[in-house]
């Protein structure tokens, strides 16, 4: 049995590894995405009192902060007993909204934009950040002034880009000014259009590209998000709907009993937990969340722009989901038109400019939940107190897990389609990782790796004796 290592995984939040397990005769039998990193959050949060979670659970990550920030605020108010005020509601929604655009923004033209627009064989020391903005200067200042008005929609309501200060329990800490409000409405006209043309590169690029999009990790699967009660695509607040390989309903229900609907496998290959929907079981009843999940999850979409892309996604299968990993970029952007389109009506609500922002409690109900849309796809807090407010328990079912099932499944079909086991290259190796990195993964910037992390890739025969090694400085 041979075996190739690629470590770690690049373009993607966190550090993580595959491992491809091949045959004697150089085929790929079986491969693995490891998690290798371990955070501790849960455990480490016991004995803090729960309005401490607010700030300490953003440093999970310090590409998604807002959404830890906001589910562990949400999470505090179950914990008092009160909902927040209409104004806070908004305010809330409106930097969940800027979390979005920055990160989708990010992920799109930044790290995933390098392999459509300069090709998964290019020459690895251009096929980055910087080889984009040769091949397109213009589209590129574009998508950094894109990620830029969704980082300042942050820091305007919470004075930093990251880690910022805005929830409280029962609401937010400060008002939106007029003239902030009115900074931001300005953008995005000029933010919408640059998105669309994003999509017009991913459109050109999939017609042009129709056999790698139709043969690179395809598979059946459920699939789940929040929705809306008429079942539109929402990101901040609604209920959690899971629908099978058809797009058929399974169930929708309360955010706050997901124990009752999910379960989680353990592995001893990978920290990361395998959720799954408890009714089918393992692994029938995995299922891939994001961008891909909440398309094909939710019927429509609420703002008139985002909602003609979702015209277009709900024909691409004949009205079934869309199975192919590579729409995840597709699934993004149009989420990224919606975010801009949903911040603009907040915007234009008058209660968004009112000072009423909390409300107050002496009650602590001893559990509360917490839960939204992260970029990367559904994220549960769930905390347990003592009487005092002080945290018993912890549990955090992160974005990235619901799909951990999903990135081992595309990684083990795109080695199968295109590892070569007699010879490796570089482009083979950008393949197996761009099936990991088409689910943006986010895999915990709180714990980093010290100096160089150059990837490399060693191949062994069935004697252990090394044939050959391909390094990536």
């Amino acid at each position: 049995m041979q075996k190739i290592t690629i470590e770690p995984v690049t373009r993607i939040e966190g550090h993580a590894r595959v491992t491809i397990h091949l045959n004697e005769q150089g085929q790929v039998e079986r491969s693995f995405f490891h998690v290798d990193q371990f955070r501790g959050f849960e455990k480490f949060s016991e004995g803090r009192m729960f309005y401490e979670m607010i700030q300490i659970t953003p440093r999970i990550c310090g590409i998604c902060p807002v959404s830890h920030h906001l589910a562990a605020t949400k999470a505090c108010d179950a914990l008092i007993g009160v909902r927040p005020p209409r104004t806070a509601h908004l305010l809330r929604e409106l930097m969940h909204m800027g979390q979005m655009i920055q990160s989708h923004g990010m992920h799109f033209f930044e790290l995933a934009g390098p392999d459509l627009i300069l090709g998964f064989d290019a020459d690895p020391a251009i096929r980055n950040v910087v080889g984009v903005v040769q091949a397109a200067p213009e589209l590129a200042v574009k998508a950094v002034r894109l990620r830029a008005f969704g980082q300042e929609i942050i820091r305007t309501l919470g004075d930093k880009r990251v880690h910022p200060r805005f929830g409280v329990p029962g609401g937010v800490d400060r008002n939106l000014p007029l003239e902030r409000r009115d900074a931001i409405l300005r953008q995005i006209d000029e933010h919408i259009a640059t998105v669309q043309t994003g999509i017009a590169v991913f459109k050109d690029w999939a017609e042009k590209n129709r056999q790698i999009v139709e043969e690179f990790a395809v598979f059946r699967s459920n699939y789940a998000g929040l929705v809306q009660p008429d079942g539109a695509l929402e990101l901040y607040h609604g209920q959690m709907r899971i629908v099978d390989k058809d797009g058929q309903l399974l169930e929708q229900f309360d955010p706050c009993h997901y124990l009752d609907y999910i379960g989680e496998r353990v592995e001893d290959w990978s920290y990361l937990k395998f959720p799954y929907y408890k009714k089918l079981g393992w692994p029938e009843g995995t299922y891939r969340v994001g961008p891909l999940g909440r398309l094909n999850a939710a019927s429509h979409i609420s703002t008139p722009l985002a909602q003609e892309e979702m015209k277009v996604w709900k024909s691409l299968n004949g009205g079934r989901p869309v199975e192919a990993t590579l729409m995840f970029h597709y699934a993004r952007l149009i989420e990224t038109v919606y975010a801009l389109e949903r911040a603009r009506q907040i915007l234009e609500e008058p209660d968004v400019l009112s000072t009423d922002i909390i409300t107050n409690s002496n009650v602590i109900t001893g559990e509360g939940v917490g839960c939204l849309e992260a970029p990367r796809g559904t994220l549960f807090h769930h905390y347990w107190t003592n009487p005092r407010g002080q945290i018993t328990k912890v549990n955090l079912i992160v974005a990235t897990g619901h799909n951990n099932w999903a990135m081992n499944k595309s990684v083990e079909m795109v080695a199968k389609r295109y590892v070569d086991g007699t010879k490796l290259t570089e482009g083979m190796l950008n393949r197996v990782e761009a099936a990991i990195r088409a689910h943006d993964p986010c895999l915990s910037c709180s714990t980093h790796a010290v100096g160089q992390m150059p990837i490399v890739l060693e191949m062994y025969d069935a004697q252990g004796e090394l044939v050959d090694r391909l390094v990536r400085d």
